[in-house]
C-alpha cells in the first residue's frame, strides 16, 4: 500500500474524514441517549416540584436566567398563592464549585441568605438595596438567582390573572 504524501490537501482530506466519521458517531450516540435523558429530567423535575412545595399547597415554576456567573441557570420554585417562598431546587447550574454553586443551599431556611418565607417579586440582595444577603463572592449568582425567584412570581400573577393556574400542585400532607 502505498502512503499518502504529506501535502496540506492530503492532511485536509484526512482530517475531514475523521471529523466526519467522528461527527456521524457522536450523532449517532446522542440519538440513542436523548430519550433517557429526557425521561430522567422530567422525573428529577417531577421530584423536585414536591420538594419545593415541602406538603405545602402552591404552585410550582421552572426559571431560567442566563445571565449566572457561569452561564444559565435553572431553578424550581415553589410558591404560595400570594407568592411567598415555600422552596426551591437548583435544577442546572454551570456556577463555581465552592462559590456561587453554593445556591443549593445558601437561601434555604436556616442559612445566611433564607428567603423562605419572604414574598417573592422584588427580592435583592443587600449590595443592590434588599435584605437578601448574597452568597459571599458569589453576587452575580446571587443577583441571577434571585431574578428566577421574581420571574416565578411573575408567571404566578400572570397566570393568576388569566384564571389558568395550571401549575398548581397540592404537596402531599
Amino acid at each position: 500500500m502505498k502512503k499518502l504524501e504529506s501535502t496540506w490537501y492530503n492532511m485536509a482530506i484526512v482530517l475531514t474524514g475523521i471529523a466526519v466519521v467522528a461527527g456521524a458517531a457522536l450523532g449517532y450516540v446522542n440519538s440513542i441517549t436523548a430519550p433517557t435523558i429526557e425521561a430522567i429530567k422530567a422525573q428529577q423535575e417531577k421530584a423536585a416540584e414536591l420538594e419545593v412545595l415541602n406538603g405545602q399547597e402552591g404552585t410550582a415554576i421552572k426559571v431560567t436566567d442566563p445571565k449566572g456567573f457561569g452561564g444559565a441557570l435553572t431553578v424550581m420554585v415553589g410558591l404560595a398563592q400570594d407568592g411567598t417562598v415555600l422552596g426551591y431546587k437548583v435544577l442546572e447550574s454551570s456556577e463555581t464549585p465552592g462559590l456561587g454553586a453554593k445556591a443549593d443551599f445558601w437561601f434555604q431556611e436556616g442559612q445566611k441568605g433564607n428567603i423562605i418565607g419572604k414574598t417573592a417579586g422584588k427580592l435583592e440582595v443587600s449590595k443592590d438595596g434588599g435584605d437578601v444577603d448574597a452568597i459571599t463572592a458569589s453576587t452575580i449568582t446571587s443577583r441571577a438567582f434571585l431574578r428566577c425567584i421574581n420571574a416565578a412570581y411573575e408567571k404566578l400573577s400572570e397566570s393568576n390573572a388569566d384564571g389558568q393556574s395550571g401549575a398548581t400542585i397540592k404537596g402531599e400532607r
